[in-house]
């Protein structure tokens, strides 16, 4: 059933009604021949010629003013700008009129009520029509009689309404508007306080008037809200305070000025140790951790603002903690400082061991007892091995330089890295591709000859001179030496002595292979660890014509070319000592 008992279809609506003004069911016109919303019976017009698509009056005072070919066989009714009903077709005004004035005299004042026109949610005297799309209709009952209100329940659905007067349909469930919650978590609520605020309360009332205050706030509440409050901005103050104190630690690290403490130290010593190749950051951090310096930034300025900071060396240190980062560079740019083990230029192996004995606090004769056992482990290049007669076969390559040895080190470590540090030496300066070039068999014998020109020259001038004399007098048909060095220094060796009073009887008659006044030639090996620049004259010889050499004060050498000229000076020089 449709609304008010009406059809499917739109009816005018006349002007004594009491809904009028709602202009029907959504502007449309009634389709004549349907039910009528007054009586529950179809109206009946005139019957007009059927014409096919037919229009009706002016498109502009009808919505619908034109139908398709379904709506052809009815008639359409409408009210005028003045209200007045109107026909298509001009007809069938006064048998409206008749019909509506005997069907509503007297309801002009009816109401809405329970779905019906009147208090007993009927509609009057007029029969009820059987519509087939009403459930409630299946059985036609007479106004007036016994009809059951199916818009009484509480659960029913509501009457409909016209058009003009209808709303969306509201969800079964309305949710009810939620107004913005306290906290309700006990903490927040002060619901934990709740035995406390009762025991409060002289009537012992609970509920409504729970924890109000004199001023009838909810005091309880504000206190317990206020304190949760205070908590979150702790928190969240602690938290920025973190950040902001981090952020400005990284901005100094990054970007600041590097901390720095003030004055030479503290007074308590430490050794620190700087491996070689070590650059001002690698030394700063070192240094840092140490305590010695504050920060790694601090000491790289300081090393930048001193002329000589970079020529800081490798080694062994021994500072004060806590000193400013100028005090320690100065410090460390001063020999006071250094307590590296330093091997001088000419020293020999069996020296060598002792210093490293001494330095790492082991029984004498350790580091002597690991060389012999464990050379070849050492890292000694190929044409460095396998030489027979050899007293030692580490003898120059422990090279003379700083290292940074402390106790608690192996002996093995520290040979294996002088033996490193000799090889690469070697290797810059071409020990290989130019031994061939001087008449020598190798780079072996190269190496034998700067250790001897290391320990016949008295100074650093001397040494080109001095490899000069060495490969003149190795040259066997040479008429001075026919090929016999006869060099002091070679006998010392082989007894472990630095005498210079040597009888040449007592020279002469040791047999050793390392005697070059018995035996012709270059010893086994070298004799000692020569330096750099014995190892550069040994290279670059001078080409003077030099055979003989004597140091007349033990501080510089004279060199001459023949025997007669050096027998002068050899004179000159034992009459200078009787005299003293």
């Amino acid at each position: 059933m449709t609304e008010y008992g009406r059809g499917e279809g739109s009816e005018p609506w006349h002007p004594e009604d009491p809904l009028y003004g709602d202009d029907g069911w959504g502007g449309q016109q009634a389709h004549v021949g349907q039910q009528s919303p007054y009586g529950g019976q179809p109206q009946h017009y005139p019957q007009q010629p059927q014409q096919p698509q037919q229009q009706y009056g002016d498109w502009s005072q009808h919505p619908q003013g034109g139908y398709d070919q379904q709506h052809d066989q009815q008639q359409y009714a409408y009210y005028d700008e003045q209200g007045q009903l109107q026909y298509a077709d001009g007809q069938g005004q006064q048998q409206y009129d008749q019909q509506y004035d005997e069907q509503y005299a007297g309801h002009a004042q009816q109401q809405y009520h329970q779905g019906g026109w009147d208090a007993t949610g009927t509609h009057g005297q007029v029969p009820y029509a059987a519509d087939p799309g009403d459930p409630y209709g299946q059985q036609p009952v007479a106004y007036g009689g016994e009809q059951p209100d199916f818009y009484g329940t509480e659960d029913a659905y509501p009457p409909p309404e016209p058009p003009g007067r209808r709303r969306d349909p509201e969800p079964e469930t309305q949710p009810e508007p939620v107004a913005e919650e306290e906290e309700q978590h006990p903490f927040f609520t002060g619901a934990d306080d709740d035995d406390d605020e009762d025991d409060d309360d002289p009537k012992g009332r609970r509920g409504g008037g729970r924890g109000k205050d004199a001023k009838g706030g909810k005091g309880a509440k504000k206190r317990r809200n206020g304190c949760a409050c205070l908590v979150v901005c702790l928190v969240f103050g602690g938290g920025a305070a973190g950040v902001g104190y981090y952020g400005w630690h990284f901005y100094q690290n990054r970007f600041g000025a590097g901390l720095d403490y003030a004055g030479s130290g503290n007074g308590e010593t430490t050794t620190i140790t700087i491996p070689k190749g070590a650059g001002g950051y690698d030394i700063g951090r070192i240094l840092k951790s140490a305590g010695v310096v504050q920060s790694v930034d601090a000491f790289v300025s300081a090393q930048q603002a001193n002329p000589d900071g970079k020529s800081i060396q490798d080694g062994v240190y021994t500072l004060q903690k806590h000193m400013s980062a100028a005090s320690a560079v100065e410090l460390m740019l001063s020999p006071k400082s250094h307590n590296n083990l330093v091997i001088a230029e000419g020293l020999r192996n069996s020296a060598v061991y002792e210093l490293i004995d001494k330095r790492l606090a082991v029984a004498k004769g350790t580091t002597a007892s690991v060389a012999k056992k464990e050379y070849k482990s050492f890292g000694l290049p190929k044409w460095a091995l396998n030489h027979p007669n050899l007293k030692d076969p580490l003898e120059g390559f422990l090279y003379p330089s700083s290292y940074a040895v402390a106790k608690g080190q192996k002996p093995k470590a520290v040979l294996k890295e002088m033996v490193a540090r000799a090889t690469e030496q070697y290797q810059t300066l071409g020990l290989e591709k130019k031994a061939t070039s001087l008449g020598l068999d190798g780079p072996w014998q190269l190496l034998t000859v700067a250790s001897l020109v290391q320990a016949e020259g008295t100074s650093h001038d001397d040494f080109r001179k001095m490899a000069e004399v060495v490969y003149n007098r190795l040259k066997p048909g040479n008429p001075e030496t026919y090929g016999a060095l006869e060099f002091d220094s070679t006998y010392n060796y082989v007894k472990n002595q630095s005498k210079i009073d040597l009888s040449i009887a007592e020279l002469r008659n040791y047999k050793n292979p390392y005697n070059t006044y018995y035996t012709k030639g270059l010893p086994p090996g070298p004799i000692d660890n020569p330096g750099e620049e014995a190892l550069e004259g040994a290279l670059n010889p001078t080409d003077d014509g030099w055979y003989y050499f004597i140091s007349m004060d033990g501080k510089t050498s004279e060199f001459t070319k023949t025997l007669a000229e050096h027998e002068k000076l050899v004179n000159e020089w034992n009459a200078s000592k009787k005299k003293s």
